[in-house]
């Protein structure tokens, strides 16, 4: 993880660590914390900041947190590692993510922080994916101490942008992430922090904990369940300055441009090539100083010094060069580029149609009709890429013969794209309900195309995603399929791909039924850049550093397949990925963890509700005298009508058997 980060090992002031603090709760609940702060700070208090996650702070995300909060901590801060209520070493129950209960608690410690003697009173809040959530909705509640927010790879709208629903069609994430968080929910604190207690509030977990994805599953339109947590609800209800973070390869890119468009108080954006890891570290590269870049943003927000980056543009985004299609890369090539406002829309729109003649600067008239197999989108890749492994989209000629193309001529001159791509047409559906979707990919010399764009529309949800209606058989309506951010420069003798289909599996489940889809009227806007010099303005980067990362001791290796299989008999296709973390020790708390994971997603490509997703998960955790071991299995069924969910929970420990648990429960589709 640190291979081309500078290791700091010497700072402004030294600092300790603090491997457990208790945090208590208005209830009576304690919640564990890991605290770095400066060894002076009760003599000269600092600001803490607070990163707040059910990710396990001794083992699950140890790794990354040595690399950050004591490089905080250095520079006159405390780093604060909270576990959520019911996860890692904290007390009581997690029913879910993004809980009333989980924002009030988050009160409570930040209230907690700025009492203590070597806080100066001011607390910010930092975090990815999941912290980065709950960063948004804690500023949201207004805590008295709260000064600023730095949220990486996060949503200001969780149905229309988080791992539940892409465009109202119901993304395959829901199972895989959810399968991710239920394994995690169930795993057992330390006995060495909570003492021989472990295994009482572990049983607590398992009987508790429960399995959220079905709640997840049953709510599939944008209802108060999502409205919950969403602070695009009222952005005015945030006041504190916010920054956010993305990457083009990860899946949380959009609300970056979201928000920023929409806050009305102090905000900043950024957005490089990484996918979903902090940009220090991230790939692909190129990574940057991003824990200069929290310092500058700190010192701004909670220590009152003037660093300049409020007079710096409120954007900054990476646009990337074209590059040839590949499943894992190291480094993008590219520019920053900035804008000093972001009203949503580029300042200028390429419009293009497609038909007969490809895809034309000019409307061609006719009619397109789509209606793929239900294998259509396999060469997508992961919906949120980590970059750590090969799970990002391949060569998009596989979807030839799959998918209705368009192509344009080979471009006369270089373009520049930032922002968000929208096709809008007329459709007529032969079914109540369907999905569209829509690829963009720049196509080289040689024929290689690589996606940069993507977006789709369940049919039902064109007017609202609160309250869907069926599509009326054999009666045109107007559409706008939104795709998804994008920063891309295409370059003179490239060509750009419109790709349409009714199916993108396994990102999205198929719809209730096969579709066939009529298009007229169809138009591809593409938000275009005009190329300028923006490096006199800018200022650059510093180069990537952190802290010493921790120890471990590797006892088996790390591996990684993904892979597509077609059964040639039946015509069944199955789309698997399989990952196995290795053994290794923590050599400063003697713990070996180990996790390993396969997820399987099968369906046929004549039949809508053939389509099944599977996973199984292994979360180890071992020391001497002591061992657990929680074992999870998911299936998902698409049917015509429902939905069937059934899941199994075995925990053992060095005894044997702890607890094992059963679901199985059908949920009615909801025009999804």
């Amino acid at each position: 993880m640190t291979k081309e980060i500078f290791v700091r090992t010497a700072f402004p002031r030294r600092v300790r660590e603090i491997r457990n603090c208790w945090i208590p709760m208005p209830d009576g609940v304690k919640l564990a914390a890991r605290i770095w702060l400066p060894e002076d700070a009760s003599a000269d208090p600092v600001p803490a900041i607070l990163e707040y996650l059910p990710y396990r702070k001794g083992d699950g995300t140890a790794e990354r947190d040595h690399l950050t909060h004591p490089y905080f901590a250095g520079h006159g801060y405390a780093g604060v590692r909270v576990d959520l209520r019911g996860t890692g070493d904290s007390e009581g129950v997690c029913l879910g993510e993004y809980l009333k209960q989980e924002q009030d608690d988050a009160l409570a410690v930040i209230e907690w922080l700025a009492a203590q003697e070597w806080c100066s009173g001011k607390v910010g809040m930092i975090g990815i994916s999941w912290g980065g959530f709950n960063g948004l909705q804690v500023a949201a509640r207004r805590p008295p101490a709260l000064g600023a927010v730095i949220s990486l790879c996060s949503t200001d709208d969780r149905y229309a942008d988080d791992i539940h629903c892409m465009g109202g069609c119901i993304l395959t994430d829901k199972l895989a992430w959810g399968a991710t968080a239920f394994s995690i929910a169930n795993t057992p604190p330390d006995p060495e922090i909570v003492g021989d207690r472990w295994r009482d509030l572990w049983l607590q977990r398992l009987r508790h904990n429960g399995l959220w994805m079905s709640d997840w599953f049953r709510h599939q339109r944008r209802d108060s369940f999502y409205a919950h947590g969403s602070v695009c609800e009222n952005y005015a209800d945030i006041e504190v300055p916010i920054y956010m973070v993305g990457g083009w390869a990860d899946g949380y890119t959009n609300a970056v441009l979201r928000v920023i468009e929409h806050l009305p108080g102090p905000k900043k954006g950024l957005v490089g090539p990484w996918a979903h890891k902090y940009p220090h570290f991230a790939k692909p590269g190129p990574r940057i100083g991003f824990l200069q870049e929290c310092l500058r943003w700190w010192d701004q927000h909670l220590k009152g010094i003037d660093t300049g980056i409020m007079r710096e543009p409120v954007l900054r985004a990476w646009i990337q060069e074209p590059a040839p299609p590949a499943s894992f890369r190291e480094h993008r090539e590219g520019r920053w580029v900035a804008e000093a406002a972001w009203q949503g829309r580029a300042r200028e729109v390429m419009p293009l149609f497609p038909g007969e003649l490809g895809l034309t600067v000019s409307d061609q008239g006719g009619g397109i009709v789509v209606a793929s197999p239900q294998n259509a989108g396999w060469t997508a890749g992961s919906w949120c890429g980590y970059g750590m492994v090969a799970d990002a989209a391949l060569d998009q000629n596989g979807e030839a013969g799959l998918m209705v193309s368009f192509e344009s001529e080979p471009l006369a001159e270089d373009i520049e794209l930032l922002g968000f791509p929208a096709l809008e047409t007329e459709v007529t559906s032969d079914t109540p309900q369907a999905n569209l979707v829509a690829i963009l990919s720049a196509v080289d010399g040689e024929g290689r195309a690589s996606l940069f764009s993507y977006g789709m529309l369940n049919l039902t949800h064109r007017e609202s995603h609160a309250s869907p209606e069926p599509m009326p058989r054999g009666e045109a309506r107007r559409v706008t399929v939104q795709l998804n951010a994008c920063g891309q420069r295409i370059v003179k003798g490239q060509r750009i791909r419109l790709s349409l289909s009714t199916a993108y599996w396994p990102v999205i489940w198929p719809s209730q039924a096969k579709a066939t889809l009529r298009l007229s009227g169809t138009r591809l806007d593409l938000p275009v850049r005009k190329a300028r010099s923006d490096a006199e303005e800018l200022r650059a980067f510093e180069p990537a550093e952190s802290t010493a990362p921790m120890t471990t001791e590797p006892v088996s290796d790390a591996n990684f397949t993904r892979c597509r299989r077609i059964d040639l008999v039946t015509g069944m296709e199955v789309y698997e990925r399989i990952s196995d973390s290795g053994g290794e020790i923590h050599t400063d708390t003697g713990m070996a963890v180990r996790d390993r994971s396969v997820e399987s997603f099968s369906v046929h490509p004549d039949d809508a509700n053939s389509a099944i997703g599977s996973t199984y998960w292994r979360k180890s955790y071992r020391r001497a005298g002591w061992e657990a071991e929680v074992e999870t299995r998911i299936v998902v069924r698409a049917l015509a009508g429902h939905w069937r969910i059934e899941a199994s929970l075995t925990a053992r420990d060095a005894e044997g058997l702890v607890e094992t648990r059963n679901w199985r429960e059908d949920i009615a589709r909801d025009l999804v």
